[in-house]
């Protein structure tokens, strides 16, 4: 079994709240017996185990020697999209970047664009409310047409 999960781990300690042993609990859920009497002692789940996290690389990191080019590119032109620095990467070094390193370089740009990158602009929205329009500049709540009528002396339709 790859990966054990809670799914797994619910049907163990179901199995063996209705009375069946624990090595028979275990093969019928696909779990090896070491394993389920670890999760069997402990009462957590999977999902709830307390992992740290991982801060070092598992592999080395391919675009670390070329990084001050692409600093270049990224500090001449700020809006360049990973893709096209990786495209521009691949036709300066034939053979030497994938298309399967595209995600890692979209870290890096992330990264740097968060880091050293330009000022986001900020957008204040802005809310239009007529009724506010109308108090502001001493109008009344009825209608704009209507009143105009009335002061010229004339008539409106409907009335």
């Amino acid at each position: 079994m790859a990966k054990i999960t809670d799914v797994h781990i619910r049907t163990l300690l179901r199995l063996l709240a209705d009375g069946m042993s624990l090595f028979q609990a275990a093969q019928k859920t696909g779990i090896d017996r070491k394993t389920a009497r670890r999760y069997w002692t402990m009462k957590r789940l999977p999902s709830n185990q307390d992992r740290p996290e991982r801060h070092w690389r598992t592999r080395p990191d391919p675009f670390a020697d070329v990084w001050t080019e692409i600093e270049e590119q990224l500090n001449t032109a700020p809006h360049l999209q990973a893709k096209t620095l990786l495209n521009w990467l691949q036709r300066k070094y034939p053979g030497r970047f994938e298309d399967s390193q595209l995600r890692t370089l979209q870290r890096h740009v992330h990264s740097w664009r968060a880091m050293k990158g330009p000022a986001k602009e900020v957008y204040f929205g802005q809310v239009h409310e007529p009724a506010k329009c109308l108090v502001a500049t001493g109008g009344s709540a009825a209608a704009p047409s209507q009143r105009s009528h009335e002061q010229r002396g004339e008539q409106s339709i409907g009335q």
